[in-house]
């Protein structure tokens, strides 16, 4: 899998092979972006990556100049295989938490103009992760969260604005 787009486009990301993740596929991920870039400017933007496995997309909007990408996972792989690659690539506007992402979202106190999360697949309680965003009021006026999970899986449908299927995945939009 490689960044698509902006100043590390071509970089080639590589995650350690006991890391447990099931990327965003290219073709996903490259719609994905087609998408956000006809609604955004990616400079200056927040963005919160939630359950970033292999850091494929927080590293593709700190590549697209965001603000501030914060990138929440479980994994310590994850954390350190994000804090290597910023320190390699001389990332600056990425910071990777380690940590459970309801809690994470429990405790915020900040707001995002871009929400990403992708759950495991069969995830049970998928709807925690919508419900706190709204409940805590984590995306700015602008913003998005973008919820990618299994096409055959039912979302809640308040605040739901569109959904899009790209292969066995869909990416549902949600704002208030």
């Amino acid at each position: 899998m490689k960044i698509i787009g902006g100043q590390h486009s071509g970089y080639t990301i590589r995650p350690p092979k006991n890391l447990k993740a099931r990327p965003t596929t290219s073709i996903a991920k490259e719609s994905l972006f087609n998408i956000l870039n006809n609604r955004y400017h990616f400079e200056g933007l927040k963005v919160l990556d939630l359950f970033a496995g292999s850091g494929n997309i927080s590293l593709e909007f700190a590549s697209r100049q965001a603000a501030n990408v914060v990138a929440v996972d479980f994994s310590g792989i994850t954390f350190s295989f994000l804090q290597q690659v910023s320190q390699q690539l001389n990332i600056s506007n990425l910071t990777p938490i380690k940590g459970e992402v309801i809690k994470y979202l429990q405790h915020c106190t900040d707001s995002f103009d871009i929400i990403f999360a992708d759950p495991p697949y069969g995830m049970q309680n998928i709807d925690a992760v919508i419900n706190t965003v709204f409940e805590r009021n984590l995306l700015t006026d602008i913003g998005v969260l973008i919820m990618e999970h299994d096409k055959h899986v039912r979302l809640p449908q308040e605040n739901l604005k569109e959904n899009r299927k790209y292969g066995h995945s869909s990416f549902s939009f949600y704002s208030k």
